[in-house]
């Protein structure tokens, strides 16, 4: 990977430019800048030794008023009848008891705001402006933190925890007030209580508030919207973040959305299992036909191509639209005083959200991604609050998407509401959905169900299994504002979702389930391919970690593998495994992966004779040769670059270092387009350029010294 030094001119932390791509249909970004050097923020175990640990301020505190731009909701517009896929059959098989069901915290915060993730050791959980690390057996390994024990001096809220299982890490996220913008946290290693944070506070400014942010891993970066009125999407280059670089973030305008004035739209989050290509990242919110402006319900969906080395190419697609069934997403006119309890005043349904998260996993032959919104299924004065469920298809990512299936889910007592949904699919193509329950007979509960991959389209096939049946009530509107279920990386099977509850007091509570009561006696898949990025060869041996899912032990399994759909390598793994267990196979014909920076695409895949599942036995890795520097490179990483302007139309740029050969220079503009290029020698340890910029527009330019396996890079700006 390229090493960057980021200088700004004027003592700016970030800057702005506005782009606009050339391609009919697409736009390019409506803001770029960078984010400066991480702070080092020290473990939490050292901090708990070393005595600056921040325990979580537990004094009751109310959160943001829900932020609404303008209702557009029409009286009288839109789908008046009957849900016309709500869910009438009862369920097919029995619920499965949980796993493991605990509780993370008790809140004085109004919403708690829950999130969190499981990682291959770890279940972080985080609310409103604090978190907490446990171990998978639910033993917490930390007090309860303020998220200022991360984010020095600043424990605002809204926080989503993410795991990034390409990388092997944990994130912890915020939105910030001052100024406005969001600020991530990215654990140094895979141990979120023994490792540090790679913490960005500085320079990713929103403009407006950031309200209700959503965060999405995608392998080209990290994606971020909002519920902001300029109505935009961000991305945050994921790269540079995971190394404590400075890192580059663009923004895209949603165009052609249509919003009820509060919205929140969902980038897809890669889930687990086979890594999506870089690029064609998605974005989904659905469109209400009681909306002024919507002539139908439908969904739109639009697709983001981040170019990091040339801004200006960057683009986001024309949005995408499916019909969908019709539906009624408006509650109470748009009020946010919705759903009866047995006492206190009526809670928010969370409406005009895409619910917390869209998540994306890839399968052999084609791409899926689950969400929900909250629905009103009764079609007269009265509401019950159904969820309205996606799975979204398409045969190959940049390719149109499907509906593969929709379906309203009612809880199956009569009266009692579903809504604050959060779901996923496991390995086999299984659906988890944890939800929020409340009628008027009965407190807020927080609840599951699901489907297996054969079962009718359409249809949670899974009686309802409840985690937690709260004995108080809500005396706020405000409830969760969101929840969160992940999956396990572990064995890509086990749900863990955490949801907010009232006993006595507010409260989270973490479940974890599964679906599959009977695994399949044959099923493998590889779950691992190395080499991983770094400095490659001509001959780099690619080995496969291979697991059985099933309970029949195995041997004999084809395999292949091909770099950028080039020539398939078939061999096959002739040890055995055990069931449950894992081992590595290593290809007698190597790979050559020898380009420097360049980005290879190793899609693997088993051909197990009799395999019950053959969905899981693709997967596929996206691995970078990143050269490492070489002597005269680490002259050129520790040298000091000084940009020095009177008149910020020329400028001084000097290198400070000893490196001895000749060294060059250019200068682009945001499209990429080179403006000044000469190669300079070194005089007296330093090389000097005088830039005249004085014969271009105003804006902000690129300077890069060096090239090869090492640059420096400047932004300048001209006025």
């Amino acid at each position: 990977m390229k090493l960057k030094n980021y200088f700004f001119v004027l003592l700016m932390a970030a800057c702005t430019l506005s782009v606009t791509a050339q391609d009919t249909g697409n736009s390019g970004p409506t803001d770029s800048g960078f984010l400066a050097d991480p702070i080092l923020v020290p473990s939490i175990a050292k901090q708990m030794s070393d005595g600056t640990f921040i325990a979580a301020d537990n004094t009751p505190k109310e959160g943001r008023p829900k932020r609404q731009y303008g209702n557009s909701v029409v009286p009288g517009k839109g789908s008046m009848g009957p849900d016309p896929v709500v869910q009438t059959t009862p369920a097919t098989r029995d619920t499965r008891a949980p796993l493991l069901v605990f509780e993370a915290d008790i809140s004085q915060a109004t919403p708690s705001d829950p999130t969190g993730a499981v990682g291959p050791n770890h279940y972080v959980a985080a609310w409103n402006t604090a978190f907490r690390i446990f171990d998978k057996a639910g033993n917490p390994l930390t007090p309860e933190a303020s998220l200022a024990t991360i984010f020095p001096g600043n424990a605002i809220g809204d926080p989503i925890v993410l795991y990034d299982e390409m990388a092997d890490r944990f994130l912890i996220t915020e939105f910030d007030a001052s100024p406005n913008g969001f600020n991530v946290a990215v654990s140094q290693g895979p141990d979120p209580v023994n490792d540090g944070w790679y913490v960005y506070t500085t320079g990713f400014g929103t403009g407006s508030f950031p309200d209700y942010t959503k965060f999405s891993v995608w392998p080209d970066g990290y994606y971020v919207t909002a519920n902001i009125g300029t109505r935009r999407v961000f991305a945050v280059e994921r790269e540079e973040m995971l190394e404590g670089n400075p890192a580059q973030f663009q923004s895209f305008q949603l165009g052609g959305i249509v919003t009820s004035g509060f919205f929140s739209p969902q980038g897809f989050h890669h889930t687990g299992g086979s890594h999506p290509e870089p690029g064609n990242f998605n974005v989904v919110y659905l469109q209400d036909d009681a909306w002024a402006g919507v002539g139908d319900d439908h969904l739109k969906i639009w697709t983001i191509n981040v170019d990091w080395d040339t801004p200006g190419n960057s683009t986001i697609s024309a949005p995408q639209e499916l019909t969908t069934a019709d539906f009624i997403s408006v509650f109470d006119g748009g009020s946010f005083s919705n759903l009866s309890q047995p006492s206190g005043p009526d809670i928010d349904a969370l409406q005009a959200t895409i619910m917390n998260q869209a998540q994306y996993r890839q399968f052999d032959g084609y791409n899926s991604v689950v969400f929900n919104f909250v629905v009103d299924t009764d079609p007269t004065a009265g509401e019950l609050a159904g969820i309205r469920w996606y799975e979204l298809r398409q045969t190959e990512s940049g390719m149109p998407w499907t509906i593969h299936q929709e379906g309203t889910y009612i809880t199956p007592t009569a009266g009692r509401h579903a809504f604050a949904g959060s779901m996923a699919m496991d390995i086999y193509g299984n659906i988890g959905l944890g939800y929020s329950s409340v009628s008027t007979a009965q407190s807020v509960s927080v609840r599951y169900t699901g489907r297996l991959q054969g079962d009718a389209l359409g249809t949670m096939t899974f009686a309802e299994g409840l985690i937690g049946q709260g004995s108080g009530n809500n005396n706020n509107l405000r409830y969760a504002d969101y929840t969160h279920l992940t999956v396990d990386p572990s064995n890509a099977r086990d749900f863990w979702f955490i949801d907010e509850y009232f006993n006595s007091n507010r409260r989270d509570i973490v479940g974890a389930f599964n679906l599959e009561n009977t695994l399949p006696a044959n099923d493998v898949a590889i779950v691992n391919i190395t080499p991983d990025s770094g400095e490659l060869s001509n001959a780099e041996d690619i080995t496969v970690t291979i697991k059985n899912y099933g309970t029949a032990t195995q041997t004999n399994i084809p395999v292949t593998y091909s770099v950028d759909g080039g020539t398939l390598v078939s061999e096959t793994y002739t040890g055995s495994i055990a069931a449950g267990a894992t081992d590595t196979y290593t290809f007698t014909v190597p790979a050559d992966l020898s380009i420097e920076n360049q980005l290879y695409r190793i899609e693997t895949n088993t051909n197990l004779a009799g395999d019950n599942f053959t969905d899981n036995d693709y997967y596929a890795e996206n691995v970078r040769n990143e050269v490492l520097l070489s002597v005269s490179d680490l002259e050129i990483a520790n040298a000091e670059m000084i940009i020095s302007s009177t008149d910020n139309k020329r400028f001084e740029i000097v290198l400070n270092t000893s490196y001895g050969d000749v060294l060059p220079i250019s200068v682009y503009d945001i499209n990429g387009k080179i403006l000044v290029f000469n190669n300079l020698v070194n005089q007296g340890n330093k090389f000097t350029y005088d830039l005249d910029m004085s014969y271009v527009a105003s804006g902000v330019y690129l300077v890069k010294m060096g090239s090869g396996s090492f640059e420096k890079s400047a932004k300048i700006i001209v006025k």
